[in-house]
């Protein structure tokens, strides 16, 4: 079982940026291929970016591509994603999420077993 905590979320103005991070209980962290999502009201959940259990791999949308960075501190057990450049358009609940082993696909929010509470990330124009 692994529990999945978000912070860092908040309010910035367009071209700010924010790093939120996601503690993970557990001591299997390093197991886990991460994920960030997001969700903006009334659209789907979307995949932000991935990275493998040992941070060798990342993963991308082209959104946030050039952007946002993804990493992880397995010796803290958390995965942070710091977030550049921000636009109107990143406003969304952000969520982290935990796949055992290797993320054969990334993007795909099925794939993962272990779902944070989200934080909510507002930028104004």
């Amino acid at each position: 079982q692994v529990q999945l905590v978000e912070s860092g979320g908040g309010l910035v103005q367009a071209g700010g940026s924010l790093r939120l991070s996601c503690a993970a209980s557990g001591r299997t962290f390093s197991s886990y291929a991460m994920g960030w999502f997001r969700q903006a009201p009334g659209k789907e959940r979307e995949f932000v970016a991935a990275i493998s259990w040992g941070g060798g791999s990342t993963y991308y949308a082209d959104s946030v591509k050039g952007r946002f960075t993804i990493s992880r501190d397995n010796a803290k057990n958390t995965v942070y994603l710091q977030m550049n450049s921000l636009k109107p358009e990143d406003t969304a609940v952000y969520y982290c999420a935990a796949d055992y082993g290797d993320a054969v696909t990334p993007h795909d929010a099925n794939e993962y077993d272990y779902w944070g509470q989200g934080t909510q990330v507002t930028v104004s124009s």
